[in-house]
């Protein structure tokens, strides 16, 4: 993508998420409709879609040749990276959302043929934003993220870790997993994918490990994370699909590989 074009893009998805960010925060407290979708625990909620909807109008009205990935049914069906593709969570951290009213993002990502382009995690309660464009640094409310430091050992480091094991009917060792959890420093828990990415980009957490997760949870944070030095692979050290779901792991490089090898490969051997 050229330069001039992902810098209008970066500044229009900007002004979208701030103003979709004012709409949240100004309705915080109005009367919730909660759905539950897959189970009890996958909650959706009016604004959600209402969110979401307001993206895929602005998308469509503006960009009427780039196609749409996104969680509430607003998208598009897609079987290729080709072309640029808007990746979105209008709420990601919904149950942080209806339960605690604070601890979720919105997540935008734009992809060019399979290539993160731009990534934007906004913290709305908090008003913090996260951004970043391909080859141009990370920012926190306009501030450069610093590259991760890579010199962290595997004892000093904290993971946040999600503690639903399952994934696609294969379970993680839980012998190794406990070994992991003890090995660290600590672990950390949040709710939300989006702020874990991010939170790995700022390199207050070391690591964000979970078992599945869907594209437009991960889309934006793999641009922020990349941006400082980090990666973004499954827990079996392959490439993400950004059309799936997949198991994620995302880290300050000096740490990836020593879990990988010594935890979770091994773990499955």
């Amino acid at each position: 993508m050229n330069a001039d074009v992902r810098e209008k893009l970066f500044q229009q998805a900007k002004e979208w998420v701030m103003d979709a960010g004012t709409t949240i925060r100004t309705k915080i407290d109005d009367p919730l409709k909660v759905d539950t979708k897959s189970n009890p625990n996958d909650l959706v909620t009016t604004m959600d879609k209402e969110t979401e909807a307001f993206f895929a109008g602005k998308i469509r009205e503006n960009y009427p040749d780039h196609y749409i990935l996104s969680e509430e049914g607003f998208g598009d069906e897609l079987s290729s990276m080709d072309g640029t593709i808007w990746i979105i969570d209008p709420i990601d951290g919904t149950m942080n959302f209806v339960h605690q009213k604070r601890n979720f993002a919105i997540s935008v990502g734009v992809y060019h043929d399979g290539i993160g382009e731009i990534g934007l995690i906004y913290d709305v309660m908090e008003d913090v934003l996260y951004s970043a464009q391909r080859t141009k640094g990370a920012y926190k409310n306009g501030e450069k993220i610093p590259q991760l430091d890579t010199s962290v050992p595997l004892k000093e480091a904290i993971l946040s870790l999600n503690h639903f094991w399952l994934c696609e009917n294969r379970l993680v060792n839980e012998k190794e997993m406990q070994r992991l959890v003890k090995t660290v420093r600590g672990t950390r828990t949040y709710g939300s994918a989006a702020l874990e990415f991010a939170y790995t980009a700022e390199g207050i957490v070391d690591g964000y490990l979970t078992m599945s997760l869907a594209p437009w949870d991960i889309a934006a944070g793999m641009v922020i994370v990349h941006e400082v030095g980090g990666a973004t692979i499954t827990t079996d050290g392959e490439p993400i699909n950004m059309l799936t779901k997949n198991s994620v792991f995302t880290s300050n490089s000096s740490v990836q590989r020593e879990i990988l090898d010594d935890f979770l490969i091994k773990g499955k051997k």
